[in-house]
């Protein structure tokens, strides 16, 4: 049975731009350079101008990103990369693949976002990396968080694959610390047709070590001056991402307007401690990638919604520490509240197609079942 309100609607998204997007696609079979295109560079400097940074750096996938990143830092065996207990494993799996060791951390509530006081205490002479993740949209606070790190002499990675399109205190996400990863996975803010990544800096030496890194560590064709990977985005996937970016601006604001209206008709419900959520008044502009909610019975708000047909979904549903193949890591304090986020939050549609009545139905129903 088709549902009410789906929690994503990909096809809709795509239609006001999928002529375009195929004719841009047909442009590739025209010229065949299907990796390595001109789509690509022209992606690159349009991401750079989107967020702001000197450098746009395009590749396969956020994960790829993160991974790149990491490789860009040297990062290796016996070193410490300290990661966010409440997020996607790709952070950690990355640190993984290159034989280092995650450090998990914990969060604040409701937000999600790394907490900046754990993040300090779990910092040892082994640590070489921090992976801020900028979670459901919203920035996590860089500025304590690349003080922090400059004080202890560590590199930040921001994590954006969700936040792409927001800014904290005036700056864009990608932008927020020495390396910005994100992702195109075609649900995210600006999502492609299929896997691809990017990743942002204003350096010009890591700019040129992340590019050699994406395409099997060369400087010059069969000349390998360090180790890398295939991490290239193809010609295609880019000429989608770029009639899609031409829209990127609209559909954010959709979001941000469907994301204002949820903090209106949720307010008595917070206010009266039924559930919670993170506003960005005072911060910035969230992308709002996902509208998310902290409720207590989860399991059953969900099933309230769900037989209303509601399509909801759960970011994250264990806490990194809970993996099974994360149990040797090293983890800073009790790691609380990341169980307590991984436990409770509940993600609520928010993609541009849904109407002003579909939003208010999702709310008026929620509210209810909160109440039962």
């Amino acid at each position: 049975m088709t549902p009410k309100v789906p929690f994503v609607d990909l096809s809709a998204e795509w239609e006001p731009v999928r002529a375009e997007a195929l004719r841009r696609i047909a442009d590739v079979f025209d010229h065949g350079r299907f990796v390595a295109g001109p789509e690509v560079a022209e992606l690159e400097q349009r991401l750079a101008a989107t967020v702001g940074s000197n450098f746009a750096i395009s590749c396969a996938s956020g994960t790829t990103a993160l991974l790149m990143a990491m490789m860009a830092l040297g990062i290796g065996p016996g070193d410490e990369v300290i990661v966010p207990a409440f997020t996607f494993i790709a952070p950690a799996e990355c640190a993984l693949i290159l034989g280092a060791s995650p450090v998990l951390v914990d969060v604040q509530v409701p937000s999600g976002l790394i907490d900046p006081d754990a993040l300090e205490a779990a910092i040892t002479p082994r640590t070489r990396a921090i992976v801020a993740v900028s979670l459901f949209g919203l920035p996590a606070d860089f500025d304590r968080i690349n003080e922090i790190a400059a004080r202890k002499g560590v590199p930040v990675i921001e994590d954006a694959a969700q936040s792409l399109g927001a800014t904290r205190n005036g700056k864009s996400s990608g932008t927020l610390a020495g390396i910005g990863c994100t992702s195109f996975f075609p649900t995210k803010a600006l999502g492609g047709a299929g896997d691809g990544g990017a990743l942002f800096t204003d350096d010009a030496d890591t700019a040129k070590r992340l590019a050699e890194i994406r395409d099997h560590g060369q400087s010059g064709k069969y000349h390998h001056v360090r180790t890398g990977l295939n991490g290239r985005l193809g010609s295609m996937a880019a000429a989608a991402l770029l009639v899609r970016l031409e829209m990127f601006e609209p559909l954010l604001e959709k979001r941000r307007h469907i994301g204002r209206t949820y903090d209106r008709l949720l307010g008595d419900a917070r206010r009266s401690g039924l559930l919670d959520f993170v506003t960005d008044e005072g911060i910035g502009h969230s992308a709002r990638s996902q509208y998310a909610v902290v409720v207590k019975d989860r399991e059953n708000v969900a099933k309230s919604l769900e037989a209303a047909g509601i399509q909801t979904a759960v970011h994250y549903p264990q806490a990194l520490h809970r993996q099974p193949v994360l149990q040797d890591c090293r983890c800073s304090g009790s790691l609380e509240n990341a169980l307590a986020m991984a436990e409770k939050v509940l993600c609520l549609p928010i993609h541009p197609a849904l109407s002003d009545d579909q939003v208010d139905f999702v709310a008026e129903t929620l509210c209810k079942a909160l109440t039962k």
